[in-house]
């Protein structure tokens, strides 16, 4: 006589289900415990002046007259549609991230793959590509700006010494011309060094013994690259692509340095700066401001599924 036997299907568990044992539950207090000051350090220098920013977008506040404010709905964000200044400032920003982040990608994967390859001083090399990475932005912004200079800038006397006397008294960055392209570069100079690290890294994760089959199965270098490295170091790259996406979108200390607010270099960050300092705009400054949230946001999301997708 056949017995009818059913097995009963294990319990699924979530991982993020609560902590059964008493010591358990007593560690997780302990856990929110510790991170309780960081959370409100977040809250008090992130949360609060985001929401802040977001209130501020509604009104016509200004520093000049604070007594004098009212809520004016979306007008702001109305008048930015239709704000010249405001277009151009995007445009800009848009360019300089696409071309800067894009340099920087293609260089930096040289300079990984270079240094990451084994040849006498190797050691000396990777320490000398952090320098410009190490200078601070505005000593860096600096430094070129001089450089620059249609007056007394050591690229136009040596571009002039080699016989192109067109760059005699040549503005780089005043010209409209190459203004933004010039600032690009320097951006590119300093940068470049953060994107070899990081893909350097990824770089070095990647297994020895898949070059050597490789190898074995008569593969060349540029098929190794198309078909081993840049597979295999797509997370890094992705992650690079993020910080250096998001540092590039929101951009302001090189190029208020370098052209303070010029409308032919001017960016969105350079711009909500302006208004909320220089014309005390404080509500339409705000609402800049949260533009630039909201762009980064759309970024973050875009980037993370991308990363998600390579994972899985």
């Amino acid at each position: 006589m056949a017995t009818n036997t059913t097995t009963a299907a294990p319990r699924k568990v979530s991982k993020f289900s609560a902590p059964p044992t008493k010591a358990g539950r007593s560690i997780e207090r302990l856990g929110w415990v510790l991170i309780l000051p960081t959370v409100l350090v977040v809250l008090g220098i992130a949360i609060y002046p985001l929401v802040e920013s977001f209130r501020l977008s509604f009104t016509n506040y200004r520093s000049s007259r604070p007594d004098r404010w009212r809520y004016v709905g979306f007008d702001n964000y109305r008048d930015l549609f239709s704000d010249e200044v405001f277009h151009k400032a995007l445009w800009n920003t848009i360019i300089f991230t696409v071309t800067s982040v894009a340099a920087e990608t293609i260089l930096g994967m040289i300079v990984a793959l270079t240094i990451h390859s084994a040849f006498k001083g190797r050691g000396v090399v990777r320490t000398s590509m952090l320098v410009p990475w190490a200078i601070p932005t505005v000593v860096s912004s600096m430094l070129w700006g001089w450089m620059l200079n249609d007056s007394y800038g050591i690229v136009n006397k040596t571009l002039v010494g080699m016989g192109f006397d067109r760059f005699h008294k040549f503005s780089w960055v005043g010209d409209p011309g190459t203004a933004l392209m010039s600032i690009v570069a320097v951006d590119v100079w300093k940068t470049t060094p953060f994107m070899a690290l990081l893909l350097l890294a990824g770089l070095q994760v990647i297994p020895d013994d898949v070059y050597e089959a490789s190898r074995v199965d008569g593969a060349s270098k540029w098929q190794q690259f198309w078909q081993i490295t840049l597979p295999l170091l797509k997370p890094a790259l992705l992650v690079a692509l993020v910080f250096r996406t998001l540092a590039a979108f929101r951009v302001f200390d090189i190029i208020f340095v370098m052209n303070s607010y010029n409308t032919s270099t001017i960016s969105v960050s350079v711009y909500a700066h302006r208004e909320l300092m220089n014309n005390q705009r404080i509500g339409y400054g705000s609402a800049i401001a949260v533009v630039i949230f909201l762009c980064i946001a759309f970024l973050v999301v875009l980037y993370t599924r991308m990363i998600k997708v390579e994972e899985t």
